[in-house]
């Protein structure tokens, strides 16, 4: 059983460790505010160029249209691009894009594919070397911690698109936590190239009045410019949604570790108040028998 002095001093380790949680939790809680303004905010102009590409794409795809859009015309080399923090103590918020890697390139090897893995994060990189160590092609870390800027975007779809001009692979994809709320992140995996074109619906006022578009310079000029842009956008979008996720995810766990802490804390003093009082009811009998001794 533990003495009076291990248990005092095991109540002031966990209220230190307390007092730690709270603070990160805190700490938390501020940049996510930010960062989920930030995510919110890139959604709507990535889905507007979703949209104008895939308005631009059925003409310029009849003519065979931009490598980015059409691809090389096989799909045997497929790139994933994983998303995960630079450091941990964010719950399940790591762990569950490296299953999500893992169980993918499983599943594409069984298709008889080759898969090469882009690490974003050193979370990502140290957990899937063990495995995947020799289809590692690439990482970076570092990228969220003074923020998330467009610049570090457009260098990592520099770096990619400069490996699908030397055909290294056939597919890339990306593959994140994307922002719901602080205690749900949704796990994505999102084709950029070739470009995944979703289905445009026809524009209600355009088609009763019967207009027709046409484009200065054409739609392939217009893609060609656009596809490269639409990479380091949907890139940047990626590191903002795994950014707010990496906050939520970590004020969450944090504010749950602090909860647990103040549960040990108030066992850990129970514990310490019984012992304290079977001590003090011992000395007592003790000094009683020695009374009725004499």
């Amino acid at each position: 059983m533990a003495t009076l002095k291990d248990l005092k001093i095991r109540i002031n380790s966990v209220k230190s460790t307390r007092k730690i949680t709270s603070a990160m939790k805190m700490v938390a809680a501020a940049k996510l505010r930010r960062a989920q303004e930030q995510a919110e905010a890139s959604r709507p102009y990535a889905a507007r160029m979703n949209r104008m590409i895939a308005s631009l794409a059925d003409a310029a795809t009849q003519a065979g249209g931009p490598k980015l859009l059409s691809g090389t015309g096989r799909d045997e080399i497929h790139l994933l691009v994983v998303f995960t923090a630079d450091r941990g103590l964010c719950g399940g918020f790591n762990s569950t894009v490296i299953r999500a890697a893992r169980q993918r390139v499983r599943a594409l090897r069984g298709e008889g594919k080759t898969v090469k893995l882009f690490c974003v994060g050193r979370r990502g990189k140290d957990a899937l070397k063990r495995e995947f160590g020799d289809i590692i092609v690439g990482s970076v870390q570092d990228v969220t911690r003074k923020g998330v800027a467009f610049a570090s975007a457009d260098e990592l779809a520099a770096q990619i698109l400069k490996m699908f001009e030397d055909e290294e692979f056939d597919i890339c994809s990306l593959l994140f936590n994307r922002f719901q709320s602080a205690m749900t992140q949704i796990i994505t995996n999102q084709q950029v190239i070739p470009a995944s074109v979703p289905e445009v619906e026809e524009d209600s006022s355009a088609s009763e009045s019967g207009a027709l578009y046409e484009y200065e310079p054409d739609e392939e000029a217009i893609l060609a410019a656009l596809l490269p842009r639409n990479v380091a956008t949907q890139i940047f979008t990626a590191l903002l949604e795994s950014n707010a996720s990496e906050h939520g995810a970590r004020m969450t766990a944090m504010d749950n570790a602090t909860r647990n802490a103040g549960d040990m804390i108030d066992k850990l003093t129970l514990n310490y108040n019984r012992a304290r009082q079977a001590n003090i009811t011992k000395e007592l009998i003790e000094i009683i028998s020695g009374a009725e001794a004499v």
